[in-house]
């Protein structure tokens, strides 16, 4: 009898990546999954860098490949994992994205609130778990940290998880920023567990420091770099004038899930939220601010011109707290260039304080382990990431405005 082997799916970053049949492959068949090919990773990033248009499915199964990596090499080094704890820990890193909504944070932020992405990510991966018949539940477990094996939660969200070493592998490869380049091989390789614990072989210290050297550096300069937040900033201003517009009796062009959101507040007692949530992409955002820009109210149609055409709001940066009266000024100024009302400047004027620090201090450390099996965390062994300054948060205040030249 012939037996089907993996499916095989050829990455742009790490070649060919072997998916298992059965559970596996359910999962990237599901519409669930399905639809994280048709959310981009990086949101409005590709303002900066045009090649940014990868997606949080191709993400999610550079995660997988690099999970199979880690879990070989565990093994490979005496640690026994079971078949099923594999397959679990394997489905767990390809759903870990699927709550994401469309560009990346911009939704969570306009219309839910008290609900991360994580916490969708769950909901989801509950429901799909009932249509594939308690396939997910190790998994789910293996998610929320539940399982006695700590260590395979720590592979999937630590502060040294596959996740974070895809995104950055894969973002400074598809944006042409080779900071991002942080030897994700080399690290995978010194991966080992002592206590149930992730630790890095002290061989692997330096790869760890460019690790999160590169972090950072790819925080500010694509992540969270002004133009990219400014575009950010034009989107969610749209959204909540359209928002605005629709809840005082407005009738709006949006489709069915965007509909849902630009009337409803969640969570509330709508049973079906999450369907529409599932249901909504980056394309119903689109499709809505295009038609919008034809909108007779002027402030959501220069919004949406703006966003369309790239006609992002000017930014201000400041290395402490905006001064005093500043906001206050450029919404006067503004209100008389665009002659509308002072109360209406809150869209046109904008403020965000971005901050990311190098190494959490608070959060689990990462663990270096020296050939006389002792443990040390990387503030007690780095030269770089040193105790009086892991805690610390690079931070910065931008201020957005209207572009009026």
């Amino acid at each position: 009898m012939y037996m089907r082997g993996p499916l095989i799916i050829n990455d742009p970053v790490y070649g060919f990546t072997r998916v298992p049949r059965g559970l596996l492959t359910e999962i990237i068949a599901h519409s669930c999954f399905l639809r994280l090919g048709r959310i981009r990773q990086l949101g409005m990033s590709t303002c900066v860098y045009p090649g940014a248009q990868h997606t949080r499915k191709q993400h999610s199964i550079g995660a997988f490949h690099l999970m199979q990596e880690a879990l070989r090499h565990l093994q490979e080094k005496g640690h026994f994992i079971f078949d099923s704890e594999i397959e679990a820990v394997e489905a767990a890193i390809l759903l870990h994205d699927v709550g994401h909504g469309p560009f990346s944070h911009v939704l969570e932020k306009t219309f839910i609130k008290g609900i991360t992405h994580e916490d969708i990510s769950l909901l989801i991966m509950n429901r799909m778990n009932e249509q594939l018949h308690g396939g997910l539940s190790l998994a789910i477990n293996i998610f929320e940290n539940k399982y006695p094996k700590r260590f395979l939660h720590e592979l999937i969200c630590s502060q040294l998880d596959v996740d974070r070493l895809d995104y950055l592998c894969r973002d400074s490869f598809f944006c042409g920023v080779r900071e991002g380049n942080i030897g994700a091989d080399r690290i995978i390789e010194m991966l080992d567990i002592v206590d149930d614990k992730l630790v890095v072989d002290a061989k692997g210290l330096y790869s760890v420091e460019n690790y999160l050297m590169s972090r950072r550096m790819m925080y500010w300069q694509v992540y969270l770099h002004k133009t990219a937040v400014a575009a950010e900033e034009v989107l969610r201003s749209a959204l909540r004038r359209a928002k605005y517009l629709m809840r005082n009796g407005k009738d709006l062009f949006a489709s069915p899930s965007l509909y849902f959101f630009l009337v409803q507040e969640i969570p509330n007692n709508e049973p079906n939220w999450l369907d529409y949530y599932i249901d909504l992409e980056d394309n119903d955002i689109m499709s809505a601010l295009k038609v919008w820009m034809k909108s007779d109210d002027k402030i959501l149609a220069m919004l949406c011109s703006d966003f369309i055409n790239r006609r992002l709001f000017k930014v201000d940066v400041y290395a402490e707290a905006i001064p005093e009266g500043e906001e206050e000024r450029l919404k006067q100024e503004l209100s008389k260039q665009l002659e509308l009302p002072l109360e209406d400047m809150d869209y046109f004027v904008t403020w965000r304080k971005v901050q990311k620090e190098l190494y959490s201090a608070t959060a689990n450390g990462i663990g270096i382990l020296y050939p006389d099996g002792e443990v040390k965390d990387l503030i007690d062994v780095s030269n770089i990431v040193r105790s009086d300054i892991a805690g610390l948060s690079d931070e910065k205040f931008y201020v957005f405005r209207q572009r009026m030249e």
